[in-house]
């Protein structure tokens, strides 16, 4: 593998996070409860992270701000557009298989 600086290696980072919102913002059928019970993150822990590493380099980025970057609009707003309620099946994978 090519050695990567870390300036390259930082914006191949954003590019691939830049990419992977997008494509979770196009993908609104998939639900965060899916996200979950199969690979144990979601929207809002990408929020969270996103809100996180603001925190980090000093940054006041408040919940509500960090989740309308990642969703794209306001959470309330993705929420009564595309979220759907869960089934029992999918309530029940996720408390067998949620984060501790």
């Amino acid at each position: 593998m090519t050695e990567l600086d870390e300036k390259t290696r930082t914006e191949l980072e954003a590019a691939t996070l830049r990419r992977l919102v997008a494509h979770l913002r196009d993908r609104t059928d998939v639900q965060n409860i899916d996200l979950m019970n199969l690979a144990g993150f979601c929207r809002n822990c990408l929020s969270n992270w996103y809100q996180e590493a603001a925190e980090e380099v000093g940054l006041d980025l408040a919940k509500p701000e960090a989740r309308e970057i990642i969703y794209g609009m306001p959470y309330d707003e993705w929420k009564a557009r595309h979220q759907t309620e869960a089934s029992a099946e999918q309530k029940a994978a996720f408390e067998t298989n949620k984060p501790h």
